[in-house]
């Protein structure tokens, strides 16, 4: 099988080019580098990589053909990214998905990354249930809201996907992640973040929105998951949750990170996030009935292991 992440220098990308390297398949890179880099396993492998823009439509057309599978990741993610620059947020991941869409051809499977931010406001508002199921309506609380800006952008490819490769021909995926985490994230996600700060000693040991829930899937899963949509049929011209449905309350979380990180601190509570859900865990059902999947690291095993690389990373 002969696969092209688009945005596979980012966090996701590097850890599904490692798993498709594993299975055999060949695999080449595109991304513009504005937040991934190189990876020196990546470098070592031989793994072609190719510097593009894909808001440019010229640049998009020369990318090279022949793929089978084809993982669109690339956009701008992050809250922090978002809240700073919503427009900039709207104006590239749109660009960037209408041009790839218009270089696809029908003998090339597209996967398209979106998000459970979706229908975010939906679960805000009370519309609609959780664990949530793909089938709820989606909802944007607040159009002008800066945070807003990403799920506006992913819903609007998530259209954009359906429509375009319909009228192509074009099999198509569409993965809506839910609180992926793992080595190699930055610093904005909450578990990386409270890892650092803990390595940091930081004490007392601020965690925000304690008595929020939320169901984190570690890296290694969600490319398991992906995986497994893009060699099954029957999930063409799917929506799916992909994610792990066991909940945890984030003052547990932040104990959790005490543990792991071998540190005695007191925790101080602190608000959430402006903006930010209550709870959101996603019902599996559906990626379990087309593939059979089953979230394989707990908690506890994806956060050491996640430990264990920002460690690495801040001793290297």
């Amino acid at each position: 099988m002969k696969a092209l992440i688009l945005g596979g220098a980012g966090f996701i990308g590097v850890h599904l080019a490692r798993r498709l390297l594993a299975a055999g398949d060949e695999v080449m890179i595109v991304d513009d580098f504005s937040r991934g880099r190189d990876d020196p396993e990546l470098t070592a492998l031989g793994v072609p990589v190719v510097h593009a823009d894909l808001t440019d439509a010229a640049s998009c057309r020369e990318l090279p053909r022949g793929w089978d599978h084809v993982y669109m990741l690339a956009a701008v993610v992050g809250v922090r990214n978002v809240e700073k620059d919503p427009a900039r947020v709207i104006r590239i991941n749109t660009l960037a998905l209408m041009n790839v869409l218009g270089w696809l051809r029908p003998d090339q499977r597209l996967f398209f990354a979106s998000t459970s931010e979706v229908y975010a406001g939906g679960v805000s508002l009370g519309l609609v249930p959780v664990p949530t199921p793909e089938t709820v309506p989606a909802v944007v609380a607040d159009v002008s809201a800066p945070r807003f800006a990403y799920a506006v952008s992913k819903l609007l490819g998530e259209a954009a996907v359906i429509h375009t490769a319909r009228a192509k021909g074009v099999p198509y995926v569409i993965g809506r992640f839910h609180n992926v985490y793992g080595a190699r994230m930055g610093a904005d996600h909450v578990i990386p973040e409270l890892l650092l700060r803990a390595m940091s000693r930081e004490d007392p040991f601020r965690v925000y929105g304690v008595d929020q829930f939320r169901a984190f899937c570690h890296v290694d899963d969600a490319t398991d998951a992906m995986t497994r949509l893009m060699a099954t049929d029957a999930a063409t011209a799917e929506i799916v949750n992909i994610g792990n449905d066991s909940m945890t309350n984030i003052g547990d979380l932040g104990k959790l990170v005490l543990m792991v990180t071998d540190f005695h601190a007191g925790i101080e509570s602190r608000p959430a996030p402006p903006g930010s859900v209550a709870t959101r865990c996603p019902d599996l059902a559906k990626l379990r009935s087309l593939t059979g999947y089953e979230p394989a690291v707990s908690l506890e095993e994806g956060v050491r292991r996640t430990c264990e690389w920002y460690r690495a990373y801040r001793n290297s």
